[in-house]
């Protein structure tokens, strides 16, 4: 009977250890989708800014200039938002996987306490 008992209780600890990771997977995609759209409308602010800016421009090489620190500023952003999704993925693959280790180290802890004598 203790067996029985044992089955069932590992039985609800990796349910448990499935529903928590599943969970924390979609948590870790909503902060994902809420960074890209974040990323996605601030892109779209400074290329309207930009865009602002090159109409008024007053001559060629204003133009350029403002041309060329635009680019600049796209390029370090987007520097910024690769770093910071990076981050976010790895926090997701971390966070989703940690609920399923720790049953997967309390089975093997039950399962070795367990485990007959080697002679």
């Amino acid at each position: 009977m203790a067996n029985s008992d044992q089955i069932q209780k590992l039985g609800r600890e990796q349910l448990e250890a499935a529903s928590s990771a599943a969970a924390s997977f979609a948590k870790g995609l909503q902060n994902i989708a809420a960074e890209t759209i974040d990323f996605s409308k601030k892109s779209l602010e400074a290329n309207a800014a930009c865009l602002e800016r090159l109409l008024n421009a007053k001559s060629l090489d204003e133009a350029i200039q403002i041309q060329s620190e635009h680019m600049k500023s796209i390029y370090e952003n987007l520097v910024a938002q690769t770093t910071r999704m990076s981050e976010l993925c790895t926090a997701l693959a971390k966070d989703s996987f940690k609920p399923v280790e720790d049953a997967f180290m309390g089975f093997q802890t039950t399962a070795r306490g367990k485990a007959p004598a080697s002679k």
